[in-house]
């Protein structure tokens, strides 16, 4: 090549032209040798089958299914495990697939030449397509129906075990729930048994038990000041009968025998007074009331005592001595009545102070009670939060786990989401491989920039000059003259013709390229 030779679109045309035999013959072997390489591949056949994904047969809103993967997702770990070197070597030794390929390799690539040759792609949302390459067309449909068998078999299996992993992950959890929850209910029952009576739950109740309490208290304690006002006015009572006057003059014999004599006039006197007396209770106090019982106790040892007097006169006891007499016994026997009152009021008294003291120790209890309810009611606090975080966590993992196991019932019946055959696997009736019109073109390519490469390397290994301006710029020497180039007529005959043939193969070459690859078009859209 001549340092500083440049080239316009003009001169790579003419150098195009000039080394056209070479471009060609480049264009021509490498195509030739690509057809020929294209002929000699093996044909492959490519069998493919489409699976529909069926939706669950019941609403989601009635089951919900514990299988939420994406079909994405389950096309990839249904791919990787049916895809496994345990799988596919069961399926080569089934079909005894590559037979001549296992003389050679180890398993391991045998196994791994035939991933090559399964793809798995998603047609749409719900649908997936499973294609398969082989060397014969029943290979390929064979094998590729055992291959979508497969996914749905291992779709189905997958489900089932998913299912019933989660619904025994659910019962586990709910029996570690339960015992929780049970030992959190001792604690809690422990709790109760230890503090009853103490209990926050317990306040109002002991509020009212102090309060009845209290209210008992001023009522027995009113009722011990009563029996001690009546035990003063009983002891009055008693002194007054044992200090009473003793009438001095004599008995008149006269009356001795009258039942309405001194001792029996005041007797009967005590008697009417007494009977006044009790009617003027009953209108005050009830019936039951002590100082009503007494009376009526009074009026009836009066009563006895006035017909103890007339019987006693009716049977001639000496008159001197029976008044005085009969005054004795009746002071004493009201002194005998009154002091049996007494006694009986403070045997009352002390059964009511009795009382009283018991009813202040129930109120110092239940006030015990009522001043430790602050001091257990954090801890109880505490004990009830975790007891129903417990209740809640148990009620819902008893919900899931119901859930769950409506969920492995679909999938045992296979009712829940399902992989169905759309489109069986077909024999192909054409090979898809290889392309041997791509591959012949692809030849005429390579031939083509080779021709052009080596038309190039002899361009730069020449260093002739061509033209006026390449010498004045080469040799930077004045130019004296310029002889034209001086042709034949049979010359430039010869030359014309040699340039139409050469036209001529050109064109016929390109020609019967471009129509042998528009027929293999024709032929691959009429296939497909």
């Amino acid at each position: 090549m001549i340092p500083g030779r440049k080239y316009s679109p003009e001169d790579i045309l003419r150098l195009g032209w000039y080394h056209r035999w070479i471009i060609i013959a480049g264009i021509v072997v490498v195509a030739t040798g690509a057809a020929v390489v294209a002929k000699r591949l093996p044909n492959q056949y490519k069998s493919e089958t489409l699976i529909l994904v069926i939706p669950q047969r019941i609403p989601d809103s009635y089951v919900r299914s514990t299988v939420t993967m994406r079909i994405e997702e389950r096309l990839r770990s249904l791919s990787q495990e049916i895809f496994s070197r345990t799988r596919l070597e069961t399926v080569i030794n089934e079909f005894d697939l590559y037979p001549e390929l296992r003389k050679t390799r180890p398993m391991e690539s045998v196994v791994e030449y035939m991933r090559t040759k399964i793809v798995v792609d998603t047609v749409r949302d719900d649908a997936f397509k499973i294609t398969y390459t082989a060397g014969a067309p029943r290979t390929a449909m064979i094998v590729t129906d055992r291959l979508a068998s497969m996914f749905i078999d291992e779709n189905t299996h997958d489900r089932s075990v998913m299912a019933n992993s989660t619904n025994a992950f659910l019962e586990s959890q709910l029996d570690d729930a339960r015992v929780r929850l049970i030992s959190h209910e001792k604690k809690l029952e422990e709790f109760r048994r230890k503090y009853s009576g103490e209990l926050p739950s317990q306040l109002q109740t002991n509020l009212q038990v102090i309060q009845g309490n209290q209210s008992q208290i001023q009522s027995v304690s009113e009722s011990i000041n009563r029996d001690r006002d009546r035990r003063l006015v009983l002891e009055k009572s008693v002194a007054d009968a044992l200090t009473a006057d003793t009438p001095d003059a004599p008995p008149d014999n006269a009356g001795a025998g009258d039942p309405n004599s001194i001792g029996g006039s005041r007797t009967v006197d005590q008697l009417e007074r007494a009977r006044s007396e009790l009617r003027g209770m009953e209108l005050r106090l009830k019936p039951e009331h002590p100082d009503v019982i007494a009376k009526k106790r009074l009026i009836g040892d009066l009563e006895r005592k006035v017909q103890q007097d007339a019987q006693e006169t009716n049977a001639g006891v000496p008159p001197q001595a029976r008044p005085l007499n009969a005054a004795q016994v009746i002071r004493q026997a009201r002194a005998r009545q009154f002091q049996a009152e007494i006694d009986k009021l403070d045997r009352q008294i002390a059964a009511k102070e009795a009382d009283m003291v018991r009813l202040r120790q129930a109120v110092s209890d239940y006030q015990h009670r009522v001043e430790a309810v602050p001091g257990h009611e954090s801890q109880l606090t505490d004990l009830m939060r975790d007891y129903e975080t417990l209740q809640k966590s148990y009620a819902s993992l008893l919900a899931k786990k119901e859930e769950s196991k409506i969920s492995a019932n679909l999938e045992r019946q296979q009712v829940s989401e399902q992989f169905k055959i759309l489109d069986p696997a077909g024999l192909p009736q054409s090979p898809f491989s290889p392309d041997r019109v791509k591959i012949t073109l692809i030849g005429a390519a390579l031939g083509l920039m080779l021709g052009v490469a080596f038309g190039a390397f002899l361009e730069y290994r020449d260093t002739s000059l061509r033209s006026e301006d390449e010498i004045l710029r080469t040799l930077v020497l004045p130019v004296l003259a310029a002889i034209p180039i001086l042709t034949a007529v049979a010359d430039r005959g010869r030359r014309r013709r040699v340039v139409v043939a050469s036209v001529a193969a050109t064109v016929l070459t390109i020609a019967s390229l471009a129509v042998v690859s528009l027929w293999r078009l024709g032929m691959l859209k009429g296939m497909l």
